[in-house]
């Protein structure tokens, strides 16, 4: 089974940039379609930014379309979520999952999709 541990969180002002790493050990089976995952304060979790299938596909919120960058690094078992040109309403606790499924509208978690513990990311205005 895969596990994921994500870092990168942080406070950030306003404009500013983050990069968050999900690192990926044990068996990667399934880590193929990965993606990142968040719960604003007060709100239910949703789909961010997604690496959908082993080709690459992607998916994106329309809010992080042009901010928000995922990307692998399929030899270090690492996937990334750059982001810049934060917003207070980027305020989450951001968290990568595997075994997730992308569809028209979104990145979805589905049963047996693995979790990471999640990092904090705050943008204060």
């Amino acid at each position: 089974e895969v596990q994921l541990v994500e870092s990168g969180g942080g406070l950030v002002q306003a404009g500013g940039s983050l990069r968050l790493s999900c690192a990926a050990s044990g068996s990667t089976f399934g880590a193929d379609s990965i993606g990142w995952f968040r719960v604003p304060p007060g709100k239910v979790r949703e789909g961010v930014s997604c690496i959908c299938d082993s080709v690459g596909n992607t998916y994106y919120k329309g809010s992080v379309k042009g901010r928000f960058t995922v990307s692998r690094d399929k030899s270090k078992n690492i996937v990334y979520l750059d982001m810049n040109n934060l917003t207070p309403d980027d305020t989450a606790l951001y968290t990568c999952a595997s075994l997730i499924y992308c569809a028209e509208h979104g990145c979805y978690s589905r049963h047996g999709s693995v979790w990471g513990q999640g990092t904090q990311v705050t943008v204060s205005s």
